[in-house]
């Protein structure tokens, strides 16, 4: 597998979260380790990205999250059109139109 930034991690572990998602789905699905999954849940909480729901024992994404997941797939497309499709389509992201 590729080597990762931290943005396109936290961006992972949002597209999985979004419908609501346990701790260990996330780690497998995002491919991290226990540490690992620990410190970028507790980053995204932190900036009101991601919510723990105690009663349900699930992380759902915030809409600041889904916010920060437009971006950064507008991002994508505009620094590298071709390879922003194919990691958009990995995170079952759509392109979408933006007017501007």
């Amino acid at each position: 597998m590729k080597n990762r930034s931290r943005l396109d991690i936290a961006a992972t572990i949002l597209d999985i979260a979004q419908d609501g998602a346990i701790k260990t789905r996330i780690m497998y699905e995002a491919f991290l380790s226990f540490p690992q999954v620990k410190e970028y849940l507790g980053l995204l909480q932190a900036n009101g990205a991601l919510e723990y729901a105690p009663d349900e024992n699930k992380y759902y994404t915030t809409p600041r999250g889904r916010s920060f997941l437009l971006g950064y797939k507008e991002i994508g497309r505009l620094l590298s059109p071709k390879s922003s499709r194919l990691a958009l389509s990995r995170l079952g992201m759509e392109e979408t139109a933006v007017s501007g």
